[in-house]
């Protein structure tokens, strides 16, 4: 004879079972197509609507859950690059380690953008995977490699938003996704040396140090 306790568990392990397979249909149907309609997920899923709704009570709510998902696989994938020594190389393969981590969610991030306000997104990232470019960002100002006439804060967010530019430009079809990689990192460790005021020339010297008392972003 079932108890209610025996009942309530099953109960409770169909649900986390359902979540699962709704948030692995979701990843799978928005790195194919952003636009995937809570109806082709439920499908992929092999579950009613209403199950999904039941968990889920938007898409945008459904795509924040994938999103978050997704970027805790990534903060623990991108713990394992070196990121010692030479703080420009570090950059560089902090670069092409988050692009095969971004590659593999295919269209998430347009998903992402469609979907969810700038401030959620820009929160999916807080924690592990935004404090290691900050460190890093950091790192280099301390060491003299990185320009300081911008806040690490600022660096960063400069960061995320080029990265989801390049997934932006990968789906309208104006950038390979082979080039992305590189494009960011030719990017990004021009912006973050100065384009000169880490150059040693006069002028660049002369607008780093009139910088120091400007207000940072």
């Amino acid at each position: 004879m079932t108890t209610v306790g025996g009942r309530e568990r099953a109960q409770r392990a169909d649900a986390r079972r359902n979540v699962e397979l709704i948030l692995d249909a979701a990843e799978t149907c928005l790195a194919r197509d952003p636009d995937a309609s809570m109806g082709d997920i439920a499908a992929a899923a092999g579950l009613g609507r209403v199950t999904v709704y039941g968990h889920f009570a938007s898409r945008p709510a459904l795509v924040d859950a994938v999103v978050r998902r997704v970027l805790a696989r990534a903060d623990a994938a991108l713990g394992a690059v070196d990121l010692s020594g030479d703080e420009a190389a570090a950059f560089a393969r902090l670069i092409e380690a988050t692009w095969e981590v971004t590659t593999r969610s295919g269209r998430l991030l347009v998903a992402a953008e469609q979907a969810l306000p700038a401030e959620s997104i820009r929160q999916a990232h807080a924690g592990g995977l935004e404090d290691r470019v900050r460190e890093l960002v950091g790192a280099g100002q301390e060491a003299g490699r990185f320009r300081r006439d911008l806040s690490a804060e600022w660096l960063v967010a400069v960061f995320h938003a080029v990265l989801h530019s390049a997934a932006a430009e990968i789906d309208d079809g104006r950038l390979a996704p082979e080039e992305a990689a590189g494009v960011i990192t030719r990017t990004m460790l021009p912006l973050l040396q100065g384009d000169g005021l880490l150059q040693g020339d006069g002028a660049g010297r002369a607008r780093a140090e009139g910088s120091e008392g400007e207000t940072r972003p």
